[in-house]
């Protein structure tokens, strides 16, 4: 037996198995423990204050410490603090979000199947999918496309459809039916000689091709991020989704929009599916409908999809699927207190109104010499370190000038995200525009700091 001990970073290091973590390397520097937060900021258990520049996991929408969501969770815990919704059995706060997300959606979006996590909606996606295509008498229609560098989750289903290699080494991952598809980031994927366009043509050609060789009546369903976001922040070439949908519509492919990240306001639209013009057949929502408060997620989908389902639940006598948490009466009260902050105070509109000057604070930095490419869209940014400008190359060892940067940054009072070496920034909705200057002199003084760090280790 592990004794206590007075020490939180001790015992965090004897007992605590972190996610997405180099186990020996937490063991020799131990954790940042944060204590407490407030608006945008976070302190940790010394008193030192970071601005949260990632809003927590990509999540934080109302920023930290909102008092309208531990007294909507108060009054929940009070009246009814847990309850499920297997067999029939329901509450008001899971009925009205249900409602809620329903009407916020695209017009074709008719249900909602609530879970726990972003990761938990994916899996049951691919479920519900092959559910539906089997009660349609169509059981070989079960492979999903997807793309390298996508992120939709790290469950075994989810974790599949995920096309990052460090979330499938040794996890024995690909574990379902799923094609990766070319990542669609023109600057680290374009070839030589090649403009957008081009490349947007050659991503839409290898759909094409990918359907034709293995046969649309095995294809399911396309997944994807409107903007893909964990994997590095990459918005998708123009007109990109649009041809994505023509295929997928030709094809009697279902189009489904993971919005975990740029749902709810991220973009500057209510979903990101809008921002780029598509029209999904299914919706994963999590992390901002709650503001990460409560861990929450859904499952939007069409009446087509709901008809299949319900139908084949009579034939067999019942959808044997669904979670202890399903539709949670604290976590959907929390979530539909969320939402409405989000929409009184237009935080939907403070995305896009400081698109500009946020995504002008990034592109400032396109000129420094450790950056190949600033990118992003609404709300949400990133940086890429390279090794060599002119020719895009990558730091040799991957990941370690991320790294550097992400240590300099805390010493800056700054939390971004490392994707390898690329530094990704996404606020809290609630940011204002003294905030954005704040986020952006930080971020600048940690790669001018970064350049000597990169230099001392022979990185450059």
């Amino acid at each position: 037996m592990t004794p206590l001990s007075n020490s939180l970073a001790d015992a965090d290091i004897a007992n605590v198995l972190h996610p997405n973590t180099n186990m020996r390397q937490h063991e020799r520097t131990g954790p940042l423990v944060i204590d407490r937060g407030e608006g945008i900021r976070v302190y940790d258990n010394t008193g030192k204050e970071y601005i949260e520049g990632l809003a927590g996991l990509w999540s934080v929408a109302v920023g930290f410490s909102e008092p309208r969501l531990a007294e909507a969770a108060h009054r929940q815990m009070l009246k009814l603090p847990y309850y499920h919704t297997f067999s029939s059995k329901s509450h008001e706060p899971s009925i009205r979000l249900a409602e809620k997300l329903v009407e916020m959606t695209p017009p074709n979006i008719s249900r909602a199947f609530f879970t726990s996590s972003g990761s938990e909606a994916n899996d049951t996606i691919v479920k519900m999918v092959w559910y539906m295509n089997n009660a349609l008498g169509r059981p070989n229609k079960k492979t999903f496309l997807s793309r390298i560098k996508g992120y939709h989750g790290i469950t075994v289903a989810s974790g599949s459809l995920t096309g990052l290699p460090t979330n499938h080494r040794d996890f024995d991952l690909p574990a379902i039916p799923v094609h990766h598809l070319t990542c669609p980031h023109f600057y680290r994927f374009g070839v030589p000689g090649e403009d957008e366009a081009a490349f947007t043509a050659r991503l839409l050609a290898e759909l094409e091709t990918v359907i034709a060789t293995e046969g649309a009546d095995t294809i399911a369903a396309f997944i994807g991020e409107p903007l893909m976001a964990a994997g590095g922040v990459m918005p998708p070439p123009v007109g990109y989704w649009e041809g994505v949908e023509r295929i997928c519509r030709a094809h009697d492919i279902l189009i489904v929009s993971d919005e975990v990240i740029c749902g709810f306001g991220r973009l500057g639209m209510p979903f990101g599916c809008q921002k780029y013009g598509f029209t999904p057949d299914i919706m994963t929502l999590s992390k901002q409908i709650t503001s990460s408060y409560m861990p929450l997620a859904a499952v939007l989908f069409s009446d087509p999809i709901y008809q299949a389902i319900a139908d084949n639940s009579e034939k067999i006598g019942m959808f044997g699927h669904g979670y202890t948490a399903s539709g949670h009466p604290v976590a959907t009260a929390v979530a539909l207190e969320n939402l409405a902050i989000i929409e009184e105070r237009d935080l939907m509109g403070n995305a896009a109104r400081l698109e500009a000057q946020f995504q002008a604070g990034l592109q400032a930095f396109a000129d420094h010499p450790l950056v190949g490419e600033a990118r992003g869209a609404g709300l949400i940014g990133a940086v890429e370190l390279v090794a060599d400008k002119e020719t895009r190359k990558p730091f040799d060892k991957l990941g370690r000038a991320g790294a550097l940067a992400s240590t300099i940054g805390h010493e800056e009072g700054l939390i971004f995200r490392a994707i390898g070496d690329q530094l990704a920034l996404c606020p809290p909705l609630i940011v204002t525009p003294n905030d954005i200057t704040e986020i952006m002199t930080r971020m600048g003084r940690t790669l001018d700091r970064l350049t000597g760090a990169v230099a001392a280790e022979g990185l450059a």
